[in-house]
């Protein structure tokens, strides 16, 4: 995320630097800098959603393997329980 405002903050400076100082270049670039600002802030947005998906995602797998866990955990006592009364019978 920080390579994207970094991203966004190096193309601001660069439409600053190329554009003319004549009040219509002006105005075309206060215009382009605005919809580049809105971009950077939609794609920011975007990312950040992207983010919350994938710890969401984490998040059920690591619930999953805990689960699984328990279950293998349960089986291997239950084994261990039938072998060890089949011995002492």
């Amino acid at each position: 995320m920080k390579k994207l405002i970094y991203t966004g903050a190096l193309f601001l400076a660069l439409c600053a630097t190329f554009t003319s100082c004549r009040e219509e270049d002006k105005q075309d670039a206060e215009n382009a800098m605005e919809q580049t600002g809105d971009a950077i802030e939609e794609a920011a947005q975007d990312t950040e959603e992207a983010a919350e998906g994938g710890f969401e995602a984490v998040g059920e797998a690591i619930d999953n393997a805990v689960n699984e866990t328990e279950e293998a955990g349960e089986a291997v006592e239950d084994a261990v329980n039938e072998a060890t009364d089949d011995d002492n019978n």
